[in-house]
């Protein structure tokens, strides 16, 4: 495992290990009127004219204000309205925490016009039917801010105009530092992130009990007490996933010892992953069929350096928090990018257990914990291949020297070799590290080799400790060896000859 590979090589450096969820929005929605026609056909069943619908729309935001300023008079607190377009509410919201302390409750009340989704009447001449458009419009929005004893801070976004579409917000390091809290588990945190814990094996045990029936009962708890007209229309809301982060949290005991690794990891990991290794961290293959996003980018912040590499909705980011947390963090903004194992409903009644892309539920948040997992421990296990000083002669002698075996000679790879180098290129292939390899699905990708040369160079990279074959099969994969070897022979040119040799010129 790349974690475990990491975490022992510099082991004393490290206090604790974490994954958890970080970032958590998630949409509710009304299923009998979040839609126009689902809203065209509850006013023609309670017999209100479509153009009536402004009419009919009105009590509703009356009520969500006037639920606005109760809340704010039992609290104790003003609504307060934000007019700049560059206001930050983190801050604000960070500003009144220190102030009134951490308990529990209602923290504050924003407000603002804001953007929102919305219908507008309209009649069709050819038709001659009348109905509701979807229409994007503004309206007043109000952001409660909450300590919850359970999920920490957070936020509910209530629009004050039908069809109430809620977004929710808490943060999972948050919801984990309650936990902690409850079982009496000693801990220090900056920001969203542990810097100490008492007890980071239990920790994580916690994390890893993610329930999505609890979050779905909170959720709707929420619902009840910020946007409670959703009553008059007999329905619950739906709960959706519209944004998940998960995070990797390696805690270094002292920032120098971070920065020591922290700079070569972040250089080598802009120069050495490609498209086919991203696909990877997240077990896709990347096909010509993929239309999306791909690339790596490099940030700096005033927080500090940061690696992004991306694949359509979702992308991987590696970076350092307070010099000393090396985070890897997996961000998606569309959950059916993933598939996974489940029950498919047909429309015509039936089901079946397959393949298929994700839901947007919020049950579907344990499958995602896993793909996630998933995806930053790949990530970890490209990183502990590409950054081990220690025993490099020792592993540099071995692939380089001719072996021996049955009194037939092998020899050894030559970095420098374009035809080691053309092999490097294609082992490196993320197909290849997923299904593994055979002599026919390698060929291709030396087009100047036959099957009898293809053959004696799986042989040869065998002997070396660079492929390991699997069972009784003609199926082989990279060992950790051969995969420290194959990013050693890549960056070689890349990251060393390359530039030195443009430098030289340009001099």
């Amino acid at each position: 495992m790349g974690l475990t590979l990491l975490t022992e090589r510099y082991a004393p450096q490290i206090a604790g290990v974490l994954s958890c969820f970080d970032r958590l929005l998630m949409f509710g929605t009304l299923p009998k009127v979040c839609f126009a026609d689902g809203m065209t056909a509850y006013l023609y069943q309670h017999k209100v004219r479509i153009f009536d619908y402004p009419r009919f729309a009105e009590p509703f935001r009356n009520r969500l204000r006037e639920n606005a300023e109760k809340l704010a008079a039992d609290n104790g607190i003003q609504i307060e309205h934000i007019r700049k377009k560059n206001f930050r509410k983190e801050n604000r919201v960070k500003q009144i925490l220190a102030q009134r302390g951490e308990q529990p409750g209602l923290v504050c009340i924003l407000s603002a016009m804001e953007p929102c989704a919305t219908y507008k009447p309209w009649y069709d001449r050819e038709t001659g039917k009348t109905y509701l458009k979807p229409e994007d419009g503004k309206c007043l929005h109000y952001y409660f801010y909450f300590l919850d004893e359970e999920l920490g801070l957070g936020y509910v976004r209530v629009p004050t105009w039908l069809p109430c579409r809620l977004q929710v917000y808490f943060n999972g390091h948050n919801w984990l530092a309650a936990q902690l809290k409850k079982r009496d588990i000693g801990y220090r945190m900056l920001d969203n992130a542990f810097v100490e814990i008492d007890d980071w094996a239990q920790a994580q045990r916690i994390a890893d009990g993610w329930q999505a029936k609890r979050i779905h009962w909170k959720l709707d708890e929420l619902a009840k007490r910020f946007c409670p007209i959703f009553r008059d229309f007999g329905v619950a809301y739906h709960w959706s996933l519209d944004q998940c982060e998960y995070a990797t949290d390696i805690v270094f005991r002292r920032q120098a010892e971070l920065q020591a690794i922290y700079g070569n990891l972040t250089r080598t990991a802009i120069h050495t992953v490609k498209p086919d290794n991203i696909a990877t961290f997240l077990g896709k293959k990347l096909v010509p069929q993929f239309q999306g996003e791909m690339g790596n980018r490099f940030n700096i912040r005033i927080e500090g350096t940061r690696i992004k590499h991306t694949m359509g909705p979702v992308s991987l980011k590696l970076y350092d928090k307070f010099g000393l947390i090396l985070r890897i963090e997996t961000t998606v903004n569309d959950v059916s990018f993933f598939r996974h194992y489940r029950k498919v409903e047909h429309r015509d009644g039936t089901s079946e257990t397959k393949w298929a892309p994700m839901l947007k539920t919020v049950y579907s948040l344990p499958a995602l914990r896993e793909l996630l997992v998933a995806a930053n421990r790949r990530y970890l296990e490209f990183l502990s291949t590409i950054d081990d000083p220690g025993a490099g002669i020792n592993k540099l002698t071995r692939v380089s020297q001719t072996v021996q075996q049955n009194e037939r000679s092998y020899p050894g790879f030559n970095f420098f070799d374009d035809d080691d180098q053309m092999l490097f290129e294609a082992l490196a292939r993320g197909e290849f590290n997923i299904s593994g390899l055979q002599n026919k699905t390698l060929r291709p990708h030396l087009p100047d080799k036959s099957s009898g040369q293809v053959s004696r160079l799986l042989k040869r990279l065998r002997l070396h400790g660079l492929l390991k074959k699997v069972g009784r099969t003609y199926k082989y994969y990279l060992t950790t060896l051969g995969k420290e070897v194959i990013a050693a022979g890549l960056n070689l040119k890349e990251i060393f000859l390359v530039p030195q040799l443009a430098f030289g010129h340009a001099q």
